[in-house]
């Protein structure tokens, strides 16, 4: 779990889990907040994930021709901040919909 971690980028799957932290914090202190982090997450995630596309795109750019196998590995790490800050949205729906009160 840590290598996929480190494989999503340190900077962005640290902003993620700050933000994971957050919610947790929230889903206790303000209940209100708990979607709105959830969906910071997300578009953390996205933003994260374009800018591994970004990369990947520029070193194949750079090298030339490269094998399928090397670009399916780099969109394969590219897209792991998308699907944590996926997970993370999906935690705040779940917290939200356990909170709100019932009818």
């Amino acid at each position: 779990m840590f290598s996929l971690f480190l494989e999503g980028g340190l900077w962005g799957m640290t902003l993620l889990t700050l933000e994971l932290i957050g919610l947790l914090l929230a889903a206790w202190k303000a209940p209100a907040w708990v979607q709105e982090i959830g969906l910071l997450a997300l578009i953390s995630g996205i933003v994260y994930t374009l800018l591994g596309f970004s990369q990947a795109m520029g070193f194949v750019q750079r090298a030339g021709d490269i094998s399928f196998s090397l670009l399916a590995g780099g969109l394969r790490v590219a897209c792991i901040p998308v699907i944590y800050g996926m997970l993370i949205y999906l935690l705040s729906l779940v917290i939200r919909m356990v909170q709100k009160p019932r009818i």
